[in-house]
């Protein structure tokens, strides 16, 4: 459960870290990414980054190994700019929410009929066009 604090901090830091990201890293590693989300632990001590790179070509291991090499001196930008007794600490994850949408969407379409397209075994009558019903003559 994650408490108002939490969910504060959590805000509070993905919107700090994206813009220090945009501005001020100048690994070429990282390049131009997207803070996700934030989840920060109950205790406060670590803050799971969920990132996304823009575009394509580029590794998803080589960004999170320049974002982790960036992580001390992002935590400097946050103590300044934040009001916190301790930055948390940084470790950033690949955000594949995206990925796995994408999948679902293409097994969903696999699976269901095109839109404007009954069913297959559906009867145009609706339930009661089988004969299958209690009623006899």
């Amino acid at each position: 459960m994650t408490t108002r604090r939490q969910a504060r901090l959590n805000e509070t830091l993905k919107r700090e870290l994206s813009e220090l990201l945009a501005r001020k890293v100048r690994d070429p590693r990282v390049g131009p990414v997207v803070v996700t989300d934030v989840r920060v632990t109950a205790d406060l001590w670590l803050a799971r980054v969920f990132v996304r790179p823009l575009g394509s070509g580029r590794r998803v291991e080589e960004v999170l190994e320049g974002l982790a090499a960036a992580a001390p001196f992002l935590r400097h930008e946050l103590g300044k700019a934040l009001r916190i007794r301790r930055v948390p600490e940084l470790r950033f994850h690949y955000d594949d929410t995206l990925d796995e949408a994408l999948k679902i969407e293409r097994l969903l379409k696999e699976v269901l009929p095109p839109e404007g397209e009954a069913p297959p075994g559906a009867s145009e009558g609706g339930p009661e066009g089988d004969g299958g019903g209690g009623e006899g003559p």
